[in-house]
């Protein structure tokens, strides 16, 4: 990975929480915790918006520069730094799907929609698509002590600057170790009428 693409992700992994370890599984542990009670704040939804769409870039990008399977250990990354599968399901319906498997409440179904290249899903990689740059709007973020949600919707441009609109959700809790996890995430296309 260049050292532009790891600070990038590095940062990425910094909004979420965690730090990134080269050669590790999966990110490291925080030395700063929140507490699990503490209440979510809008500046802790939108620190992790952000992480999210600069973690899609740096696996797009990722993919560009070293490949496949580099982009695949790097999702596999913020996956489990993001998103609450190690607590149980996560209510994943992701842009590009179609039934039976439009819904993706397992950490192996949200990593083929992300990277593609599992048999038993008919993805070719969401991430993976030249992703460049992100801009989100919200609709609005209702906080609820412990958890969070949010409604918006997330530009993505690619390398040419050609832009993609998606409407997203985003549903969060806070882990027993005070970060920000992802359980609901739902996005699809505007309704074109």
């Amino acid at each position: 990975m260049s050292s532009r693409r790891f600070r990038s992700a590095l940062a990425a992994v910094a909004l979420m929480g965690g730090s990134l370890t080269v050669g590790a599984p999966a990110f490291a542990q925080s030395a700063h915790h929140t507490a699990a009670y503490a209440p979510i704040t809008v500046a802790e939804v939108e620190a992790a918006q952000q992480a999210w769409g600069q973690a899609l870039v740096a696996i797009a990008t990722e993919y560009d520069t070293n490949g496949h399977a580099a982009a695949t250990r790097l999702a596999e990354q913020v996956l489990d730094s993001a998103y609450a599968y190690n607590m149980g399901p996560v209510l994943f319906k992701p842009t590009l799907t179609v039934a039976p498997q439009t819904f993706r409440t397992t950490r192996d179904g949200a990593l083929a929609y992300f990277v593609g290249g599992n048999p038993a899903y008919p993805d070719t990689g969401f991430a993976l698509k030249g992703w460049r740059n992100f801009r989100i709007n919200n609709a609005s973020i209702v906080i609820t002590g412990n958890t969070a949600i949010s409604m918006g919707n997330v530009h993505i441009f690619d390398a040419q600057g050609n832009e993609t609109v998606v409407d997203k959700t985003w549903g969060y809790v806070r882990d027993g170790e005070g970060k920000l996890r992802i359980v609901l995430h739902h996005s699809s296309l505007p309704y074109s009428g």
